[in-house]
């Protein structure tokens, strides 16, 4: 095998382990490959590996790789996503981690009713409260989900970055700050949230010990940018 089939390997072993350690059933956290800045003959690589959903930070970048690769790659938007970005967005991406604002929910469901799109949602939550960071502060999430606009657009959960550097302590703070705001979430608003996106490659394995059901995994499968 090659490197990134390796890596892959390793990496899915190590979520299991970390589901199994956890008291959670396996399969019930999946890996997102974190592709971006690295070339589509990367993503390949990781695809005849088996890999099929790849997450990318900038539309620029997803809408250049996107139509080089497998049709059956499954491309998630992960960073930060611009107003006017969205309508190329939709075209590529079945998943955007990254809504943060109730403008930009807005503006994805007027776009995606426009042109047939029905992406997945998450929305992006603040939890550490970091001024450098994009997201929703944690008590502002209630009122976004209540006043969601229709659309063909479903929120299916929340996403998070946790600070750079944390300890375990800080990362469980974080992490399991964000699964028990979605529980409350699900309790007050009777909605299903069931996906919680967080977790990268240096910290995945607390992300999971506090419900991760999606691990976005970059260096650990290509290495260092």
């Amino acid at each position: 095998m090659n490197a990134i089939q390796d890596n892959l390997k390793a990496v899915g072993e190590r979520i299991e382990m970390a589901l199994g350690r956890a008291g959670r059933a396996p399969g019930a956290a999946r890996l997102l490959a974190v592709s971006k800045t690295f070339p589509a003959a990367a993503v390949q690589e990781a695809y005849a590996a088996g890999q099929r959903c790849f997450g990318e930070n900038r539309v620029q970048e997803l809408a250049a790789k996107a139509p080089a690769l497998p049709s059956d790659c499954e491309w998630h938007l992960i960073g930060h996503l611009q107003q006017n970005k969205v309508r190329q967005a939709l075209g590529y991406a079945a998943w955007i981690h990254s809504v943060d604002t109730p403008a930009l929910l807005e503006r994805i469901q007027l776009l995606a009713d426009e042109v047939g799109a029905a992406p997945k949602l998450l929305l992006e939550v603040n939890v550490s409260g970091e001024e450098s960071k994009f997201g929703f502060a944690p008590d502002a999430v209630e009122a976004a989900l209540a006043g969601m606009p229709a659309g063909p657009a479903a929120c299916v959960g929340l996403m998070t970055v946790a600070p750079m550097g944390a300890d375990a302590s800080a990362l469980r703070g974080v992490f399991g700050g964000l699964r028990q705001l979605r529980d409350r979430l699900q309790s007050r608003l009777g909605l299903s949230l069931p996906e919680l996106s967080m977790g990268m490659s240096s910290d995945l394995e607390v992300a999971i010990a506090e419900g991760a059901t999606i691990v976005r995994v970059g260096t650990a499968i290509f290495g260092h940018r």
